[in-house]
Order: structure tokens, then C-alpha cells, then sequence
């Protein structure tokens, strides 16, 4: 079990990242710009049921030697509008985007008149993965974790040379070229949105519009994420103040920090196994801990869970923090630690100066737990740094979505790192947190912002998307006062409150 906590630690799209679709090629004899259309097999994605079509697709790398073959799935429209495709942009980085098979379920309108296509980049799911045996059980220990690292990098010093954003951006025009789609629009979740800025500052003509979620500007420093964190956790402690059942758990934020700090060997090795309920055959160190609690905040339904569980933790019960870390369990092998490590040190860790992460870390409940796993493994990495070009302006409609309470890409970063994008709209939701392109109205307006080539869109939906209600104990939330307020509210400007109390415990029960 602490395995998968050190997997979800060393995630940073993690959790919150299920979908998007793939745009598809034809296969007929001929694609619709008319190079020899590729001939794909039929295969399946986890989460969605029908069958897709798949490619084996050769791409050629910036330098000699660097061919690969990608692996792309493509879920063809159920029309024949053939607007332009939508590519689904994988996070991590190291993510592979046939992981985002199961977004096709809420993005199934979007799907109605385009291909939605998923492009498993180099070193990732089906396209040679490079996990250096590390994604599936990570070990706990840093220092073993670090040796694992630097075995893998002895044995494969070139592969890492060709697993850049560079070679990813090239490929991925490659793969356009190869499918025969004249212009595609792209969706880009946390890092992918990188990627999706990337090919639009270096294949411009190839785009016809973006749609970003968890938006990581060129320019951000996303790794440098514990102020992120700790303002995300602090807008949850507000909204829990506000709500009669969460406040009574008092003050559980500094609860959080005296667990964190008072945190021993002896809760290490106690620390009990999610799923059996006993001691955890591996100690949980605090630095997982606190990553499990960073990676909760991801989902605003785990989130709602964080007072209780802390709450409960201060007084010796670690069971429901320890149900919140199985949740994880599902990220176990979600990331390519050789093309994570690859990307994230030439692109990100050597960005970073001591100072910033010394910054980032006061005065927070993560401190350096997250970032410190990278910094040490970086020094075991020796790739050489990447930098990016500076951004030229851009004219194509973009789409920019956040979550209010994102503990990695808050809107901060959409609202001010993206000036180059001359036709832009951000739609935040309130009390959201990392990728909210599947929540209430969002697909809704991502369907019309794609289909109306970037028209501003109406925005009022997205306050209907309210937090999930707070965990009241350890069967969930607080039902009975969910119904008083509904009935409150039903019955007061009504005549006939029999009927009113019928309604509403009607809506309850669905």
C-alpha cells in the first residue's frame, strides 16, 4: 500500500485527469488531404465500451537514430459533419493519453461530429513505455527510490536524449500529417497544456483552436507547487467554516500541521493498510502523508473528506485518512517515471533556483515533500537543460479552465502568464480543483466554444457547480441536514408544502 502513496506523491497530474477523446483518420483509400490513408485495427480503451481504431504510427526523431513508433487511438465521430478533430493532451508528464479513454463518457456530445484522438507520446503507455520498473511499486524509501533511478538512467543514457517537449511537439505534427487532417484543435489537461501551448507557438498553421484545463503557462514554474497547495487547502478550510457540519470539527488545519510535524516512526510503521485495515507492510513516511493530502485536494469530492479524516487523525483514529490514500491506488503505474524524470529535470527542475523552492515551501503543510523527490532524483538524471522559446503572440480561440482551489495550476496562472494569447476566455469553477472539463455545463461549453470557432461564451452555468457536500462521519455526509435545507427552501415560497416535501424527497432519493 505505501507503494501506491509513493506513486501518487510523485504525480503531479494525478487523479482528476479523465478526459478527453481522440480524433480519428478515415480509413478509406485516401485521407482528406490526399496522402495514402493508414489502416488501423480495432482495439479498446479502459472505461468506454465500443471499439476504437488504432494506429502504429513511425515518426522520425530531431536526430539521427531517434525513430519510434506511436501508438494512436481514435474514436471517430458519430456523424458525418467531420469537423476538425480534437487531440486529447496527456498530463504528467508522463502520462499516457490512451489512459483518458473513459473522458470519451462526458465528452460524448463533443464526439457526435468530430474525431477525438489520443496520441500515446514517446515513452508512454502503448508506445514503449519507459518506467524504468518504477511506475507499478515505486519504493517508499527516497534513498532506494533515488539508486532505482540512477540504475535505470546507467542503463539507458540515450533514450532520455529524444524524450523532451521538443521531439513530443514534432511527433505529434507527424502523427497529424500521417492521419490526413488539415487542421486539428487541441485538448490539453495540466501538463498537456504545455504541449498544446508548445504546438502552437511552433505549428501555428496546424491549429484551428485550444481548449486548456489546469493551464501550466510556458514560462510557469509548475513544480514549485506548495503555495498552490496550502492556498487550495486554505479555501477549503473557508468553505468548511461556512458549512454548520464541518465547522464543528474546529480547527482542523493546524490539527494537519501538528500530525505532520509530531509524525514519528512509530506512526510510520502503525499506519494502517487501506484495504485490510492493518499496519501498512511498508512505514508511511510524512512526506507521503502530505502528499496524499495534496493529491486529495485534486478532487473537490475527496477534498470534502480532509476535515473529518484530520480531524479524526488528531484524535489516534488513522482509518479515514487511510481510506482517503486508497483512492490512490487507481494511480499505481498512471506515470512513466523514465519519461517523467527525462522531461521534468531538463524542463523544470533546472529552471528552479534553491531559493524559489525554500519560497515555495514556507509557511506550508507540503513544505518540499513534493518537490524533493525530483530534486534528488534529478541528480541521478544528468540531461541537459531545455529551454523554451519566448511566447509570440497567437490569434486562434483559446479556452482556458480552472478550478478556484487547483493545488497545481491555480487560476493565477491563466489569469496572468498568457498574454500572447490574443483571443482568450477562462472559465473558473468555484471551489473546483484540478481539471474540471467533465464537471455540470463544462462540456456543454466546451462543445460550443469548439463548434462556434471561439465565440465568447455565456458562462452563468458554472455557478450551478457547487462543492460536494463535506463528510459529516464515517457513513459520508450529512443527509438529514441536506433535506432540512432543501425543504427549506421548497416549502417557504409554496402553498401547497405536501407536495413540496414529496419533491424533495424525491430529489434525495435519486
Amino acid at each position: 500500500m505505501k507503494r501506491r502513496i509513493a506513486a501518487a506523491a510523485l504525480c503531479l497530474f494525478a487523479g482528476a485527469a479523465a478526459f478527453a477523446q481522440p480524433a480519428g483518420a478515415r480509413a478509406d483509400n485516401e485521407g482528406p488531404t490526399g496522402a495514402p490513408a493508414l489502416q488501423p485495427t480495432p482495439c479498446h480503451g479502459s472505461g468506454w465500451a465500443d471499439a476504437l481504431r488504432c494506429y502504429a504510427i513511425p515518426v522520425t526523431g530531431l536526430q539521427a537514430g531517434q525513430v519510434a513508433e506511436l501508438t494512436v487511438l481514435v474514436a471517430p465521430s458519430l456523424s458525418e459533419a467531420h469537423r476538425e478533430p480534437l487531440y486529447l493532451l496527456a498530463g504528467g508528464p508522463g502520462q499516457a493519453s490512451s489512459d483518458l479513454v473513459k473522458l470519451l463518457n462526458p465528452l460524448r456530445k463533443i464526439n457526435r461530429e468530430r474525431d477525438l484522438v489520443f496520441v500515446d507520446r514517446r515513452g508512454a503507455g502503448r508506445s514503449q513505455v519507459f518506467d524504468c520498473g518504477l511506475s507499478d511499486s515505486p519504493p517508499a524509501d527516497i534513498e532506494r527510490f533515488v539508486e532505482l533511478l540512477a540504475d535505470c538512467y546507467q542503463a539507458n543514457p540515450e533514450r532520455p536524449l529524444a524524450l523532451t517537449s521538443r521531439q513530443t511537439v514534432e511527433d505529434l505534427e507527424q502523427v497529424r500529417m500521417a492521419l490526413g487532417h488539415e487542421k486539428i484543435s487541441l485538448w490539453g489537461g495540466s501538463w498537456g497544456t504545455r504541449t498544446a501551448l508548445l504546438y502552437q507557438q511552433w505549428y501555428p498553421q496546424s491549429l484551428q483552436s485550444l481548449v486548456l484545463d489546469g493551464v501550466a503557462p510556458i514560462d510557469s514554474k509548475v513544480f514549485l507547487t506548495a503555495q498552490a497547495a496550502e492556498a487550495a487547502l486554505m479555501e477549503l478550510q473557508q468553505a468548511c467554516s461556512a458549512d454548520p457540519v464541518c465547522r464543528g470539527f474546529g480547527d482542523w488545519r493546524n490539527a494537519l500541521d501538528l500530525i505532520l510535524v509530531n509524525w514519528d516512526k512509530a506512526s510510520a510503521v502503525s499506519f494502517p493498510d487501506p484495504f485490510t485495515g492493518l499496519p501498512s507492510e511498508e512505514p508511511v513516511e510524512s512526506w507521503m502523508l502530505a502528499n496524499a493530502v495534496r493529491t486529495a485536494l485534486y478532487d473537490p469530492s475527496v477534498a470534502a473528506q480532509l476535515p473529518f479524516a484530520i480531524d479524526q487523525a488528531a484524535k489516534g483514529n488513522l482509518l479515514p485518512l487511510s481510506g482517503i490514500v486508497g483512492l490512490f491506488a487507481r494511480l499505481e503505474g498512471s506515470m512513466a517515471m523514465g519519461l517523467t524524470f527525462s522531461v521534468a529535470c531538463a524542463e523544470e527542475l533546472s529552471r528552479m533556483q534553491h531559493d524559489e523552492i525554500l519560497a515555495d515551501a514556507a509557511g506550508t503543510f507540503l513544505g518540499q515533500a513534493f518537490v524533493q523527490p525530483f530534486v534528488r532524483g534529478c541528480a541521478q538524471w544528468p540531461v541537459p537543460s531545455r529551454e523554451y522559446p519566448v511566447s509570440e503572440p497567437r490569434s486562434h480561440p483559446v479556452l482556458l479552465i480552472s478550478g478556484s482551489a487547483d493545488p497545481i495550476t491555480p487560476p493565477l496562472y491563466a489569469e496572468q502568464a498568457l498574454d500572447h494569447l490574443e483571443n482568450r476566455q477562462h472559465l473558473i469553477v468555484q471551489g473546483g480543483g484540478h481539471i474540471n472539463s467533465t464537471r455540470g455545463c463544462i462540456p456543454d461549453l466546451m462543445e460550443e466554444f469548439l463548434n462556434s470557432g471561439g465565440q465568447p461564451l455565456d458562462q452563468a452555468c458554472i455557478a450551478d457547480i457547487q462543492r460536494p457536500p463535506f463528510m459529516a462521519g464515517m457513513f459520508g455526509p450529512s443527509l438529514k441536514q441536506e433535506l432540512r435545507q432543501e425543504l427549506r427552501q421548497e416549502i417557504q415560497p409554496q402553498h401547497n408544502p405536501e407536495s413540496e416535501v414529496a419533491a424533495s424527497t424525491e430529489e434525495a432519493q435519486q
